[in-house]
């Protein structure tokens, strides 16, 4: 008798194993139903971008500053990449960091006397150049 009530046991778990199993693809299928509305909003014409206005403004660099993008006014985007121009044509980003950067004699003085800054603090300390 104690065998009895092992074996109708057994088949109960059996039969709750398999609802769980069909459970599992019906969220599967779900997945991809989520999916489909992140492509269709991909797919939506993005608006044309304006540039900030504060970015494209003109600025003229400092004098110590004027030594590495030149004396024209430029806008700060483009100080920008002309100082990391700058940067690798010289070859002055760290071997082993890759983020900062080892000032020779005229980024030194850009940098305010720093021998080596990170990219982040860099854009700072350029900002201060700029009128």
């Amino acid at each position: 008798m104690a065998t009895a009530k092992k074996s109708p046991a057994a088949p109960a778990k059996k039969a709750a194993a398999k609802p769980a199993a069909a459970a599992k693809p019906a969220a599967k299928k779900a997945a991809p139903a989520k999916a489909a509305p992140k492509a269709a909003a991909a797919k939506k014409p993005a608006a044309a971008r304006k540039p900030n206005a504060a970015f494209m403004k003109a600025m003229t660099p400092s004098a110590t500053l004027a030594a590495v993008v030149g004396a024209t006014p430029l806008p700060r985007t483009e100080v920008t990449k002309k100082v990391w121009d700058y940067i690798k044509t010289k070859n002055l980003q760290d071997a082993a960091n890759r983020r900062m950067i080892n000032a020779d004699d005229k980024l030194k003085a850009v940098f305010g006397g720093k021998a080596q800054v990170s990219m982040f603090e860099m854009t700072k300390l350029i900002s201060d150049h700029l009128k």
